[in-house]
């Protein structure tokens, strides 16, 4: 589809399903109405997630210059960024509607994997003022180095559609953010990388949640899984990585400007809501689902 058609069919999604969210019932109670609706105001943020664009300014700024026809009503940069602020409840209900529409809570097999998320420099966390009660120091083993601020923990199914995310403070580990990220899940299986490794952990998801989890096993411990069948399982697992790339380099999800828990968790949702949209697009156009690329023609 052209990137006209896009935009088009991204507000079409939106405004049904807020639509049928709402079921005629109005969003705000007093005060004046917006000059763009809600649905404008979304769209405008998942377009702009897409394209790269992941601040307000930015975003307000490549609609008024280059799609103000479509968008008539947008007025200043703040009234944007305000209204789109106070929408992030409504963003978690549409991620939770593309999800189920995906049916990835449902698939047998889900691949999960946490990444880090830098608030500050680590020589420069000490005098950081942002989120000092809630960011911690980590360990990022890719990189080998120490970090500061929290980590992104995410799951996905087969076909690598985000299935479920959450955020901790660097310090806490992988395994505890599992429980949440697999709530409602029903029996199957989980794949995950040595981070998760531990026969406790995996007897207790086994028991608790019925899922069977698989992760590498190390260079001192016997495997009891074939080789084929051990190679078939690391290609799945890291399709999990395709898309947290996806999310780091298209969409900037590592870029924690916030400076408040809440303000950082509204940009983490769109980011989240923009590409789920995107492979639902893709989905349903006969492309492989993470294709993000073949997305506009």
């Amino acid at each position: 589809m052209s990137l006209e058609e896009f935009i088009i069919t991204t507000y079409c999604w939106v405004d049904d399903v807020l639509t049928d969210l709402l079921k005629q019932r109005r969003l705000r109670q007093r005060g004046i109405k917006p000059s763009l609706s809600d649905a404008e105001v979304i769209t405008m943020e998942l377009i702009g997630e897409f394209q790269g664009l992941d601040a307000d300014t930015a975003i307000w700024k490549y609609f008024k210059e280059h799609w103000k026809a479509y968008f008539p009503g947008i007025g200043s940069r703040s009234q944007f960024a305000k209204q789109a602020a106070n929408l992030w409840a409504i963003k978690q209900q549409l991620q939770k509607q593309v999800t189920a529409e995906l049916g990835t809570i449902n698939d047998p097999i889900h691949v999960v994997d946490g990444f880090p998320l830098p608030v500050s420099h680590f020589k420069r966390a000490r005098n950081c003022r942002r989120f000092k009660e809630e960011a911690e120091y980590g360990y990022c083993a890719s990189k080998g180095e120490t970090y500061y601020g929290f980590e992104g923990h995410l799951i996905i199914d087969f076909h690598g559609a985000i299935a479920g995310f959450t955020l901790t403070p660097a310090s806490d580990g992988e395994r505890e953010a599992v429980w949440e990220l697999t709530e409602g899940m029903p029996s199957g299986m989980l794949l995950g990388d040595k981070g998760y490794l531990g026969a406790e952990f995996k007897a207790e998801l086994l028991e608790l949640k019925s899922l069977q989890l698989e992760t590498p096993v190390r260079d001192n411990m016997i495997d009891p899984l074939p080789k084929s069948w051990r190679s078939q399982l690391n290609r799945l697992r890291r399709r999990v990585e395709t898309t947290i790339g996806q999310l780091v380099e298209r969409f900037n999800i590592q870029r924690t400007k916030g400076r408040t828990l809440w303000s950082l968790t509204n940009r983490m949702t769109r980011k989240l809501l923009s590409h789920s949209l995107c492979v639902l697009f893709n989905r349903n156009q006969g492309n492989a689902p993470l294709q993000l690329s073949k997305l506009i023609g």
